[in-house]
């Protein structure tokens, strides 16, 4: 399906933003990017460079791979779990 990866990195992005209590201009400040793009990746609206995606990921302290794998299902290994707590300072 097209645009699957963008709403699967959206929802992941969202899943760590609010397991870790943050805001997406929190979110943003931490990831160094502005709060209304964090949105739209959140929304699966922006089309991400890869390199994006690393740098996000590094940030976090996960694989960019896990970013972008979504729930599990029959046809696909289940995605690792996101490791989240304190992110790093901005």
């Amino acid at each position: 399906m097209e645009g699957e990866l963008q709403r699967c990195l959206g929802q992941r992005l969202r899943a760590v933003r609010t397991a870790a209590g943050l805001s997406q201009e929190e979110f943003a400040d931490r990831l160094g990017i502005h709060r209304t793009y964090i949105g739209g990746l959140e929304r699966g609206e922006r089309n991400v460079t890869l390199r994006t995606v690393e740098r996000i990921a590094d940030r976090l302290g996960v694989e960019a791979i896990t970013l972008l794998r979504g729930e599990p299902d029959a046809s696909r290994p289940a995605a690792p779990p996101l490791v989240v707590g304190t992110l790093p300072p901005g």
